[in-house]
């Protein structure tokens, strides 16, 4: 497809819905990375996010057509990607009742960290992230992705309200609740 790059993602989306499955490539190429981020902080595990980062780009390949092209094509797919990490985080908790099985454990896929740092250091450091990770996946879904639209995906709490059909301020507590819940987790370990 040339030209592609040059193309607004809107005008990709009526292409894709058009039928031109190389502009929805080039959407998913565009949004892949910093979506996948916003998932990985929001399940606290690689696999899941890329599980729902799969479900999300299948879910919105077939929701094209309610796409409004007047708004931000990547505000509208974090809209399907949050919700799909919400479903998928549901049936696990579901799964876990009825079947009575352990907590989830991480995949372990830690921030890359510096090579130069002492060994001890690195470990933890890791520990750290990793306690982190967990701490993040254990908040409730809403404040979960209120804190991680804005502190990870550097989405404003506008923006962040926007894609969970919310006040900004509604946002802003939530953040706020997110952080205390964390800070006393996190002081607790």
């Amino acid at each position: 497809m040339t030209g592609a790059p040059d193309l607004s993602d809107a005008d990709l989306a009526g292409r894709a819905l058009a039928g031109d499955q190389r502009a929805y490539a080039e959407l998913v190429g565009r949004h892949k990375d910093s979506l996948f981020r916003v998932l990985r902080r929001y399940a606290g595990d690689a696999d899941e996010a890329y599980e729902a980062l799969q479900e999300a780009f299948i879910a919105a390949w077939s929701a094209l057509g309610r796409y409004d092209r007047s708004r931000p094509f990547a505000a509208w797919l974090r809209t399907i990607a949050v919700n799909k990490a919400r479903d998928r985080a549901r049936r696990a908790t579901v799964r876990r009742w009825i079947f009575g099985a352990g907590a989830l454990e991480t995949s372990g896929a830690l921030a890359q960290l510096d090579p130069e740092a002492a060994a001890d250091e690195r470990l933890i450091e890791g520990q750290r992230l990793k306690a982190l990770d967990q701490a993040i996946a254990q908040l409730p879904s809403s404040l979960k992705a209120a804190l991680v639209l804005t502190a990870f995906d550097d989405r404003s709490h506008k923006e962040a309200g926007e894609i969970l059909g919310v006040s900004a301020k509604t946002i802003e507590m939530r953040v706020y609740r997110a952080r205390r819940m964390l800070a006393a987790d996190l002081a607790g370990d």
